[in-house]
């Protein structure tokens, strides 16, 4: 019970870690992009308004509005009267001291009058007046307390210019630069404009404010575009406007926690919808550790992959090649959980996706495809194949697609194609990805089993060699449940795979074992609970050399299950009859197990039965081994063998009838050749010829023989 309970639990930790690990990776920003031509047909579906938002008028028109309302701007300028008061009594008072000769009294009138003139029109910082130049402010506001009055650029000063005016008004009024030089007039100019940044700056606000970014109102609930509308530059300026206005209410939101939460709620309802599907149709499949890792790892992969590529552009989400997902599953499972799976993975992808509609079609016809084209991978040109009629097929149905929107073909957008084609070439990555997956989970494709079935692997190499008579068992035992397995829809790479290997313990004690002894039997200096144990072991020895040499779980489990829970017969019924009234610890005589517990188990269980009995059949007809296949495989049924295998009554009758069939056609009678009647010797050259023909004659076997005989009648 508390087993139960841990294993649910673990089920539940493993959805919800799913859950948090796709959601964290889900774009926070939704932002509605859409790739699309004015001119050209909408090629996504139905586009309503959820809420309001204005229509925004385009960059072009904005900046250019703009550029004509800040041709009206003007920059605050503070002036400070007392700088031009402090700077001319200062130059009053350095100059009044000196002589007439030095500085003669109209030209000390002359540069105070020039001082006070310069400072009434104000003085800028050359920086200040070079940077209103490039930006072709002509007009400047200069603020004196609350007042403000405009007034020309060039009716202001540099310190530099203010200067060149002094000595340029004095060469006019034939003044002498030498005296005006004496007075250091550089060192009573400074400035007395400072930039007013604040009010600067609010002006600049109420002209921008004074520009109208919007140039209508969309309602909620309003039809936008559909599916086969021509987009007009109307509708463009709306699906725009929508664009910015999801930005804004994005950067607007405080918190994310209800987006959040209803991700959460979505891909949660998802993941348990798949696990009650498996539950209810494949519970093998929810038990196994393996299974579910491998499932949740596809779908938290992959769906991790199309949120990541979600953020770029709207096609570069068709590039994740999700019918990965469907080989993968089709090669260690089946296809029906493969498609279901795949199915998953397209919907939890989809969901940041604003246009999931095409998504959805496009990689649920390409899943179909794969699994239908990929029924099992033997060879690596299979994937080959796969990967190019899945892209062939995908960019089919994309240009049918285009066609009936009313594109043309040189109005197709490439990147649709382009994106598929990359897809396309991701998918060849699949054969090496399956290795990979092979020695996480501990699965076993068809392409390993098909490698493993090669005579030339050493381990079977050794079996040839050193036990060869259960070799040529293993392989009689592989042909028969070959057979039966493709009759009742099992495995039978997997169950012929298995066949071959599952004696391989017979190799560390072949002498004792009747298919390899030639006269000699060593078990009869034995016990017959010694005997028993020897031919019991080799389940253990084949458990040891199959780990020795790498072989899979799957393969173990045949050689651990073919004698599943059975007794050494042989052994057992002679120690009961030679010991008759004593106890019997039947322990040492039963095979440590377990039964079989898939249908490919119970299939080569009863192949290595019904093989090694029938050789010892003294007459082999249709009724003896009739009666030889139903007696051992009723025992087996009876003794419970099959009860945790998923066999029915009607496979095993079906077995039944292959395995009669099978040993009819290995143990078919030949025909006898006819012994030619020598003929009666003659005379002369001719009967001296027949004679010598005649010894030649019996110098050969009868098959030699016969077909001399039909040579000399022809």
């Amino acid at each position: 019970m508390k087993q139960s309970i841990s294993k649910h639990l673990l089920r539940i930790l493993l959805v919800l870690a799913s859950t948090a690990i796709i959601v964290a990776f889900y774009p926070r920003e939704r932002n509605v992009s859409f790739d699309y031509t004015v001119g050209k047909p909408w090629k996504y579906g139905q586009i309503i308004a959820a809420y309001d938002f204005p229509i925004y008028k385009s960059e072009d028109v904005i900046r250019q509005e703009l550029d004509s309302a800040f041709k009206s701007f003007q920059p605050y300028y503070q002036y400070d009267t007392s700088v031009g008061n402090v700077q001319i009594q200062a130059f009053a008072k350095a100059t009044a001291e000196m002589d007439k000769e030095t500085l003669p009294a109209g030209y000390r009138r002359y540069i105070m009058g020039q001082l006070k003139d310069i400072y009434q029109a104000g003085i800028m910082d050359s920086h200040d007046y070079q940077l209103n130049l490039d930006s072709a402010y002509t007009i400047v506001r200069v603020a004196q307390g609350n007042t403000a009055t405009s007034r020309s650029l060039k009716a202001i000063y540099t310190t530099r210019s203010a200067y060149e005016r002094i000595l340029a008004t004095a060469d006019s009024s034939h003044l002498n630069r030498e005296v005006l030089n004496r007075c250091d007039i550089n060192d009573y100019l400074t400035t007395n404009l400072t930039y007013d940044e604040p009010r600067s700056q609010d002006q600049r606000q109420d002209i921008q404010n004074s520009v109208s970014y919007a140039s209508g109102m969309v309602q909620a609930g309003q039809k936008i575009v559909d599916r086969g509308d021509i987009v007009t530059p109307h509708i463009a300026s709306i699906i725009e406007s929508m664009e910015k206005e999801s930005i804004k209410r994005h950067e607007k939101s405080t918190s994310n926690w209800w987006q959040m939460g209803g991700e959460t709620a979505l891909v949660l309802i998802i993941f348990v919808l798949y696990t009650i599907f498996l539950g209810t149709f494949h519970r093998a499949y929810l038990e196994q550790w393996r299974s579910l890792g491998l499932l949740f790892s596809l779908l938290v992969i992959f769906t991790v992959a199309v949120s990541l590529l979600s953020q770029q552009t709207p096609q570069s989400v068709y590039i994740v090649p999700l019918t990965m997902i469907a080989v993968f599953v089709s090669v260690f499972m089946d296809s029906r959980v493969a498609f279901i799976t795949n199915l998953t993975a397209i919907i939890l992808s989809s969901v940041p996706l604003h246009d999931s509609y095409m998504f959805v079609v496009t990689n649920t016809i390409s899943a179909v495809v794969a699994i239908f084209s990929l029924k099992q991978l033997t060879s690596r040109s299979q994937i080959i194949r796969t990967a190019f009629i899945v892209t062939a097929v995908t960019l089919a149905f994309m240009f049918a697609f285009e066609l009936c929107m009313g594109y043309s073909v040189k109005q197709m957008d490439t990147t649709w194609y382009t994106s598929e084609g990359l897809n396309g070439v991701l998918l060849l990555f699949t054969y090496p990805f399956i290795f990979v997956f092979e020695k996480l989970f501990g699965f076993t494709s068809a392409v390993t089993l098909l490698e493993l079935s090669n005579v030339n692997h050493p381990l079977l190499r050794r079996l040839s060699k050193e036990a060869q008579g259960t070799f040529n068992h293993s392989m009689q035992v592989a042909t028969l449940a070959s057979e039966a397995a493709s009759k009742i829809d099992a495995d039978v790479l997997l169950v012929r795979t298995g066949a071959l290997y599952h004696d391989i313990g017979k190799i560390m004690n072949a002498a004792y074992f009747t298919e390899n002894q030639s006269g000699t039997n060593p078990h009869d200096s034995l016990s017959e609970e010694r005997s028993a144990q020897i031919i019991i072991q080799h389940v253990a020895d084949g458990l040891a050399l199959a780990e020795k040499y790498g072989l899979p779980k799957v393969l173990r489990d045949f050689i651990s299950t073919h004698h599943g829970r059975c007794k050494a017969t042989y052994f057992y019924i002679k120690y009961r009859n030679n010991h008759p009234n004593e106890p019997v610890d039947e322990a040492l005589f039963t095979y440590p197990g377990p039964n079989p517990f898939t249908k490919e188990q119970a299939i080569l269980m009863m192949a290595d039965s019904v093989e090694a009995a029938s050789k010892s059949l003294k007459t082999i007809n249709e009724e003896t081994l009739t009666t030889l296949v139903n007696n051992i495989i009723d025992n087996k049924v009876k003794e419970g063998c099959f009860k945790n295998c998923p066999i029915t009554f009607r496979d095993i009758q079906t077995t039944k009838d292959v395995f009669v069939a099978s040993l009819k056609m290995i143990y078919h009678t030949r025909i006898s050749y006819p012994t030619l009647n020598t003929p009666t010797p003659t005379r002369g050259r001719t009967g001296s010829i027949f004679g010598r023909r005649r010894s030649f004659y019996k110098m050969k076997g009868t098959g030699e023989e016969q077909d001399i005989s039909d040579l000399k009648s022809r």
